[in-house]
């Protein structure tokens, strides 16, 4: 595969990008407006592939293979130039976004298609004032995007459908399950649900229902059970016996009840963090922080391997 996806910005995000389309086959150049940021990445992303080639996770393929294929570019120009598709990850401000736009949408080919790896910004903020607005979407993932397959695509008002095929296809040709926003909300999907859960976890801490530790042990020990190969509306379709009608008759007044006494946001300041970051600090010390962020990915390789492994004998 000859084809070029250009990688801007290559922090975090950017560097896992650059592993998932390199791995798929694509070309890929990466660029950002600190040199030396951009060939520290080259180096950084080389420790994760080897990661991935002990857990099978390269397609077959070994570290080098993978490795050449991702070059650093010192100008977004070259990076753009024959580029299919660009994936942009700069810094979550608004003002850089439409910078950052302005010049991609100046300076790639028109048929190339942008997506930009933001979380909190919809495609509309950034992308309004631009001739080619109509190939600016949103390309979410969920971090690290080489480990979890999901990915949100999600379209401004003025994004032409064609566009986010064209994404979708990229993203699948990588490995990526897609999820196909019709309209954008802030937020997007994932983040939306994330941060409701968080907000009753942050309330039943506060209200003295449970530790931070307990709280955890709900979601890693009970609902990420079935959460990690079921969503929540297949769940309550298999959780009765004629399906989710039967589910929300037998448990919608539960639901309501419930309901009704989440809609008050949780303090994610003051006293209640204290508490929280007392409680963490002392299950997690803050030098152990990142030693256990490699763990965390390693588990998330195994899972990956897991699933993989399940889909191929069992069915998705």
């Amino acid at each position: 595969m000859n084809e070029k996806i250009a990688v801007i910005g290559s922090g975090l995000i950017g560097r896992a990008w650059a592993i998932t389309f390199a791995r798929a086959g694509y070309a890929v150049e990466m660029t950002d407006i600190n040199a030396d940021a951009l060939n520290q990445s080259v180096e950084l992303l080389k420790g994760s592939l080897e990661d991935l080639a002990e857990h099978d996770l390269l397609n077959g393929q070994d570290v080098d293979t993978v490795t050449t294929r991702i070059s650093p570019q010192e100008s977004v120009a070259a990076a753009l130039d024959s580029a299919i598709y660009v994936q942009e990850n700069t810094a979550e401000v608004l003002e850089t976004k439409k910078l950052i736009y302005a010049e991609l949408d100046g300076s790639a080919a028109q048929e190339t298609v942008i997506g930009s790896s933001t979380s909190g910004f919809m495609a509309s903020l950034f992308t309004e004032d631009l001739d080619g607005r109509h190939r600016c979407l949103v390309a979410h993932p969920i971090n690290p995007p080489y480990l979890v397959p999901a990915v949100e695509l999600c379209p401004a008002p003025w994004t032409d459908p064609a566009s986010i095929d064209t994404a979708a296809a990229i993203m699948e040709n990588a490995g990526h399950k897609v999820i196909r926003m019709r309209k954008e909300i802030d937020g997007f999907i994932v983040n939306r649900m994330q941060i409701a859960l968080l907000h009753e976890a942050f309330r039943l801490v506060d209200g003295g229902y449970a530790s931070c530790e307990d709280v955890d042990r709900a979601i890693k020990d009970g609902l990420s059970h079935r959460w990690s190969f079921i969503g929540p509306f297949e769940t309550g379709d298999l959780n009765a016996p004629n399906g989710i009608r039967d589910y929300c008759t037998k448990f919608g007044d539960l639901i309501e009840r419930v309901g009704h006494s989440q809609t008050e946001n949780a303090d994610f300041r003051g006293l209640l963090l204290d508490e929280l970051e007392a409680q963490r600090r002392e299950l997690l010390p803050a030098d152990n922080l990142a030693d256990r962020t490699a763990w965390r990915d390693r588990r998330l390789m195994a899972l990956a391997v897991h699933k993989k492994h399940m889909a191929d004998t069992l069915g998705d």
